[in-house]
């Protein structure tokens, strides 16, 4: 009699198992009492009963109960006793851990056992059910065995899965899992594995599951013969040695290649190989060789790992292992340790395969540098593949180069402190060199970095002066962003978040930048841009001697403001702006007055397309004189100090894109034509 609190027992189950745990623990058992028994001709039955709901459409019902039969021991007195008993030791020896049937109520309504057995009184039958409160067995029957054949054995029924439901429809596809599961048995050469099939509850489609290995014609799972399959790694306790073996699985259903850990023959964890090797994240393809009968096929690749280690520390529900996943001081190992090891054994046995995945990464890589990136090309040969994906993207191709930036950029700040540090000047001498080499190749990184972006600003910029769809042009408010983000200034728009450059490359670096902002707030005038700058050092502050500089946008295309009836003459407006300027009506966003002088040199930018109208107009009313190229016109107002361009969208993008072709020459981006 036993007086266990099963419920609790049951609902303290860890995770790590899954709904074919009881399904494996019962085969188990199963083969376990075929040893005991010294059965010659020893088989195993499995037995699919599914809902009796009709599905729709001809869908396959879900799977409801598993039957488990052999030709075992049986469940006599011992073995009775021992099912009844928590944490039995009586299969201590073959790695039991007395709790399996536990597992069985996490995933199943009931377990119902029938068995024949031999005791003193000859063939007898017993039948019982697994209990769910306090008592392990209840409703035990036991009777003389009906016409005994001589022929021992136990039935076990897995009934009713619960709410989990098993996933899994297919019998071929249980068949296989629970194959792969079990596998350590079925190529145990010190062990001869009983016959072990699957099949539908009428008897149909029965599976031999031993033809998964032995039949070569037939065979889903092949060994890879390995050259050396042997490691030790070093535990709290000494050193511990492993065996590996690796298999191909065909019909793998796009499955990834797994590292599993086994302990007592039985496969405890399994970890997608590609965590440690990137290049078996894709499926694997074996082409037949001529005359062999198989057809080509894809297969992953999945590797056994055994060792006494692994015994020792299987958990209690075999879901995992007493040691940590990636780090453990207590045991010294931990299972990334162990899997990362028998990932370098798989990639060694897949040689040139692997090989190739790499260089194709690698190529890969070296083309996203090329067409998208060459800023990269200063250290795309620093950077280790090994861990980034086998098809990655450009977001994963990206992290990878800028940890690696960021890790040269850390050891550069490091030896330069250590150069400084030194006492003397012979250290520095030695060390500069190299230094400056170091930290010449990434500031070029992110100068060529820096003229890419120039190259797509300017791309953008000339789309932006295109038709759009419905066949008028982009907006002067379009175009203007580009240039420089409207109501913004330099306090909230940054170096690098505007292209000034585009216009004039002295306006690059600015201490205050006004962009579609009333100079004195509310609804008074406001120019474009307004911008303070030092033609030498480009950083003036809010000083006499700074010139300022007044632009003014106007829509591609759009040119009546030239009309005699326009109030948007962009000259008048920027002469009008100079003259407040100078007046003092103006402030800076800090309500610091503008400072100017008599000399205060002032510079107007009007920025639109150059029509006959437009040109007409600036020749005849406005006596401006045209460039070379006629896309520009200009004037000097010597009475305000003020010089004007009147410079077209095109001029803008052509004289920007000149001034950057040998950059972009030299980066091998030019820009089309």
């Amino acid at each position: 009699m036993s007086n266990v609190n099963i419920r609790r027992v049951v609902e303290n189950i860890r995770s790590g198992t899954t709904v074919y745990t009881p399904l494996v623990e019962t085969i188990v058992n199963a083969i376990q009492a075929i040893d005991a028994a010294a059965v010659i001709g020893g088989k195993v039955d499995i037995v699919v009963e599914r809902s009796k709901q009709t599905e729709l459409g001809g869908v396959i019902p879900d799977v409801e109960s598993f039957i488990i039969s052999d030709n075992g021991i049986g469940f006599t007195n011992e073995h009775r006793d021992s099912f009844d008993t928590l944490y039995t030791d009586l299969k201590l020896p073959q790695g039991g851990k007395g709790f399996g049937r536990f597992t069985c109520l996490k995933y199943f309504s009931d377990l119902l056992v029938e068995s024949t057995f031999v005791s003193a009184e000859g063939y007898q039958r017993r039948t019982f059910k697994m209990g769910k409160d306090t008592e392990i067995i209840v409703n035990e029957k036991i009777e003389a065995a009906a016409e005994p054949k001589g022929e021992t054995g136990s039935k076990v029924t897995l009934s009713r899965v619960k709410e989990n439901r098993f996933h899994d429809k297919q019998l071929a596809t249980i068949a296989r899992s629970v194959v792969e599961r079990l596998l350590p048995y079925f190529i145990d050469e010190e062990h001869a594995c009983p016959k072990i099939m699957i099949a539908e509850a009428d008897g149909s489609d029965r599976i031999v599951l031993n033809d998964f290995v032995d039949n070569e014609l037939a065979a889903l799972i092949k060994e890879i013969p390995l050259s050396s399959n042997t490691f030790t790694l070093e535990t709290t306790n000494g050193d511990s040695a492993f065996t590996v073996r690796l298999f191909k699985i065909y019909s793998s259903r796009n499955q990834r290649s797994k590292i599993s850990l086994v302990a007592d023959r039985r496969e405890v964890t399994d970890t997608s190989a590609h965590n440690y090797i990137p290049e078996f994240i894709d499926e694997f393809y074996e082409q037949a060789a001529a005359g062999d009968e198989t057809k080509d096929r894809n297969f992953i690749v999945k590797a056994y790992v055994f060792g006494p280690y692994l015994d020792a520390n299987v958990s209690l529900e075999r879901g995992g292992f007493e040691f940590q996943k990636d780090s453990d001081m207590l045991h010294g190992i931990s299972q990334a340790d162990i899997e990362r090891r028998a990932a370098e054994i798989m990639k060694d046995a897949l040689g040139e395969t692997i090989t190739a995945r790499q260089e194709k990464k690698r190529k890969h890589v070296e083309e996203y540098v090329e067409n998208e990136a060459p800023w990269h090309r200063t250290i795309v040969e620093d950077i280790d593949l090994s861990s980034m994906p086998y098809n990655p993207t450009p977001e994963e191709i990206e992290t990878v180069f800028q940890k690696e930036k960021y890790s040269q950029e850390v050891a550069i700040r490091k030896e330069v402190a250590h150069i400084l540090a030194g006492t003397g000047t012979e250290s520095l001498t030695e060390g500069v060199a190299g230094i400056l080499e170091r930290i010449s190749k990434t500031s070029r990184n992110d100068l060529v970095h820096y003229i890419a972006m120039r190259r797509s600003v300017l791309d953008i910029f000339e789309r932006g002066l295109e038709f759009q769809e419905d066949g008028t042009y982009s907006s002067e408010g379009t175009v203007h962003d580009i240039i420089f983000p409207r109501k913004g200034d330099s306090q909230k728009t940054s170096f690098a978040e505007h292209n000034l450059w585009i216009v004039d490359e002295r306006l690059n670096f600015t201490n205050f930048v006004s962009s579609d902002i009333p100079l004195k707030g509310g609804n008074t005038d406001r120019p474009d841009l307004l911008v303070f700058d030092k033609r030498v050092v480009f950083r003036g502050d809010n000083e006499a001697s700074n010139p300022i500089t007044i632009f003014e946008f106007k829509k591609p295309q759009r040119d009546d403001f030239v009309n005699p009836s326009s109030k948007e003459d962009p000259v008048e407006q920027i002469v009008r702006y100079v003259n407040k300027i100078r007046d003092g009506k103006y402030k800076t966003p800090r309500g610091r007055d503008i400072i100017v002088a008599e000399n205060t040199p002032f510079y107007g930018y009007v920025v639109c397309d150059i029509t006959a109208k437009v040109e007409t107009w600036l020749e005849r009313e406005k006596n401006f004189t045209p460039m070379p190229d006629r896309r520009g016109w200009y004037q000097w107002f010597a009475n305000i100090k003020l010089y004007v361009e009147v410079l077209s969208w095109d001029k803008i993008l052509k004289d920007a894109a000149m001034r950057n072709k040998v950059f972009f020459h030299t980066l091998g981006i030019d820009l089309l034509d």
